[in-house]
């Protein structure tokens, strides 16, 4: 299973980072847009987990990116806002197969990662 995560905050996404692989995926993590489009472009991803609020680029765009060149690949969106809290990003993002917040116990978040990747 390989993971693409997009997180500004590095101890945040190392924690997510550190859970994903002790259940033996292999984990790229990347804090902005230029980084995620690159490992986009290098390599396949099953999942992408994508903070909407990053601080360098558009996590927007990193979904619109990932649907054309990985279509493949699910994207699960986290945030410490509400916006989009109406459900509103799976009608912006064709790829997106969950939203949750930022504050989701990473062991949670974890267990979607392997549940998306595994499904169809």
């Amino acid at each position: 299973m390989r993971v693409l995560i997009v997180e500004s905050n590095p101890d945040l996404g190392g924690l997510w980072q550190r859970h994903l692989e002790r259940l033996g995926a292999e984990v790229e993590l990347v804090p902005d847009e230029t980084g995620a489009i690159h490992a986009l472009r290098m390599r396949d991803f099953e999942i992408i987990v994508l903070d909407l609020v990053i601080e360098e680029g558009a996590a927007l765009a990193i979904s619109d990116f990932a649907s054309y060149r990985r279509p493949d690949a699910r994207v699960i969106f986290v945030t410490n806002t509400s916006f989009f809290s109406d459900g509103s990003i799976f009608h912006h993002s064709a790829n997106a197969c969950a939203f949750v917040q930022s504050g989701t116990p990473p062991e949670d978040i974890a267990a979607m990662v392997e549940h998306y990747a595994a499904a169809p």
